[in-house]
């Protein structure tokens, strides 16, 4: 797939943390109940920690007790691309960026009493989080 944002793998270690990297550009996961984001319940917008693209909206959060931030569905059907993932026995749809191809985690269809029945289990440190009244740029 063709992405709005493309850098090199030396910008992109520049720019993120060690771990930020391993998830976000090597597809790794972070432990389950260690992400910042876990427990955030302020009103808000979910962004793409390397690229800053519109991913979530508070709204969509929901406690799914997997360990890492869960949302039953993106904040548009093109903010994230979805790839089937055969990693590790198991298959998986994968969620990344529509707009820079990283990682951010994967959605399952067993949001039992979500709307839309699916559970994005999402990697903190592949997202930002910015309080609803808040510019991005703060």
């Amino acid at each position: 797939m063709t992405y709005n944002v493309n850098k090199s793998e030396a910008e992109w270690r520049e720019q993120l943390d060690a771990n930020q990297f391993a998830v976000l550009r090597e597809a790794a996961t972070e432990r389950a109940w260690t992400g910042e984001l876990l427990d955030e319940h302020r009103a808000g917008l979910y962004t793409c920690a390397a690229c800053g693209a519109e991913l979530f909206k508070s709204g969509t959060k929901f406690d799914s007790g997997c360990g890492w931030p869960s949302f039953y569905e993106s904040v548009r059907p093109e903010a994230v691309e979805l790839i089937e993932d055969n990693s590790h026995g198991m298959v998986r749809t994968e969620v990344r960026c529509a707009a820079c191809g990283s990682h951010l985690g994967h959605v399952f269809p067993d949001g039992f009493g979500t709307p839309t029945g699916d559970r994005y289990c999402m990697n903190s440190l592949a997202l930002s989080f910015t309080p609803e009244g808040e510019d991005a740029a703060e």
